[in-house]
């Protein structure tokens, strides 16, 4: 099969030719229909994040079931699947305890064979990234890592969900827990932003704010429900957002991954406010809050993955889109081949795109 290969990091993906074995006893076969580039795989193209290499990056995407492994019930050949980087063993303390999203055994129990997934001609060992790699035509991937879905759910948006769409909803309902009627602020309007500003809608949120300098994506935050839009260029944000709701919002999403957002982010909130911090902050950077706000309740925590429950998550989600009330049609900016990946990504860093996805039947 073909596969997008990082070398090293800033430098362009090479398309190479990657071979894969068939399914272990829990592992899937998946023919790879649609793969979206998402940020997260360029702050590791970049080096922000760590990873080994080489590897074949990508984590956000679906396709359809070509072989299962002896002990796989789960699904089967023929059935369409989302993946989700948020594997889960299922007996740790987190998984049996709810928090499948932290399973912290991915490695040692559940996947003791991943190392050894990938193959290629080259001496160098190809690494298998966050349990997925989907910039290839397939993917092996333990029976944990997917979800199942409805056959009438278009596998190109189905794509969006695994990541994009799953990490801002989840923070809006799942992390913060955002109820009728609350103020919510959302800095950042790309894939990400777009997935919270729709779920706190579907939340009943009262008041969305929307927070970009770019107008077109304000625009479309817009119909995505958002009922005000800021633009930092007009002015200091906190005070904006501030001015705009009479002292502050119930909860603010950072979905950037900057130093100065997620101190905004803390900054616009009310007494008992929450900020959410979605973004991926560079790895090693640190963010300053003022000491005294802390005395007026104000919090701030982290989100991961959207705090998902995926199996249960995802199918919701889809019924959501089927129903009129999850809009991704307007998402996906172009839909490329995967020797156009480079470009995608260089598109993406731009600000030119809000979500670019590989179709691999084209």
């Amino acid at each position: 099969m073909k596969a997008a290969v990082l070398y090293e990091v800033n430098q362009p993906l090479v398309i190479e030719d990657v071979s894969l074995p068939k399914p272990g006893p829990r592992e899937v076969l998946i023919r790879t229909a649609v793969a979206g580039l998402c940020h997260s795989d360029l702050h590791f193209m970049e080096g922000l994040y760590p990873h080994p290499l080489p590897a074949v990056l990508g984590h956000e995407s679906a396709g359809v079931v070509e072989q299962v492994g002896s002990d796989v019930t789960y699904v089967k050949p023929g059935d369409h699947v989302v993946t989700c980087l948020s594997v889960f063993c299922g007996t740790c303390d987190n998984c049996t305890t709810g928090r499948t999203v932290l399973c912290t055994d991915t490695t040692v129990k559940l996947l003791p064979g991943a190392s050894n997934r990938m193959q290629w001609s080259k001496p160098e060992k190809l690494h298998q990234f966050l349990n997925l790699s989907s910039f290839a035509e397939q993917m092996l991937v333990h029976e944990n890592a997917i979800v199942k879905i409805r056959k009438e759910m278009p596998l190109d948006l189905a794509a969006l969900i695994g990541c994009g769409v799953i990490t801002g909803y989840g923070a809006v309902v799942n992390t913060a827990k955002v109820t009728a009627g609350e103020t919510v602020a959302v800095i950042g309007c790309g894939g990400v932003g777009m997935a919270a500003i729709n779920g706190a809608q579907i939340a009943g949120a009262g008041r969305i704010i929307a927070i970009d300098t770019n107008p077109a994506k304000l625009q479309l935050a817009t119909k995505l429900g958002a009922t005000d839009i800021i633009n930092p260029a007009d002015g200091d944000v906190v005070k904006q957002v501030r001015d705009l709701t009479n002292g502050g919002v119930h909860h603010s999403f950072e979905v950037l991954g900057r130093k100065e957002t997620a101190e905004q982010a803390f900054g616009m909130l009310a007494s008992g406010g929450t900020a959410t911090i979605v973004g991926m902050i560079p790895f090693g950077q640190k963010i300053e809050l003022h000491g005294f706000d802390f005395l007026r309740e104000r919090r701030i925590q982290g989100s991961s993955m959207g705090s998902n429950h995926f199996r249960v998550d995802m199918p919701r989600l889809v019924d959501f889109y089927l129903r009129g009330r999850l809009h991704l049609e307007d998402w996906i900016s172009a839909k490329l081949k995967l020797s156009e990946i480079n470009e995608g990504f260089a598109n993406m860093k731009a600000g030119k795109t809000l979500r670019s996805v590989i179709m691999f039947d084209s």
